[in-house]
């Protein structure tokens, strides 16, 4: 089994900085892709950065230069650093791991989500 836990969230002004930080733990071989996704109210989740196992990343045009997206293998975690936050970042945002486990069953693990607020 695994379970993923994601912390960082909170309330800043604009122009300001969060980081983000999703963790895998449990039956774990070894973890492949993962990313990050966004939903604002009333709008559809959206793919924000995601970064695979050789770690080439891709991000989404409005957070390109603002967000980068890192992670580190020997933690199964993965972080999202947000800078110059505007507004329109403002949405409840979910980590996902894809995972090979200890049964050699691949399987793609989400976080609770984890909520960013951006105002003045």
């Amino acid at each position: 089994q695994v379970q993923v836990v994601e912390s960082g969230g909170g309330l800043v002004q604009p122009g300001g900085s969060l980081k983000l930080s999703c963790a895998a733990s449990g039956s774990i071989l070894r973890t492949d892709g993962m990313g990050w996704y966004r939903q604002a109210p009333g709008k559809q989740r959206e793919l924000v950065a995601a970064i695979i196992s050789g770690s080439s990343t891709n991000y989404a045009d409005s957070v390109k230069g603002r967000f980068t997206i890192s992670r580190d293998n020997a933690k199964n975690t993965v972080y999202l650093q947000m800078s110059s936050l505007q507004p329109g970042d403002t949405a409840v945002y979910y980590c996902y791991l894809t995972v090979w486990d200890n049964n050699g069953q691949f399987g793609k693990y989400w976080g609770q989500g984890t909520q960013v607020t951006v105002s003045s």
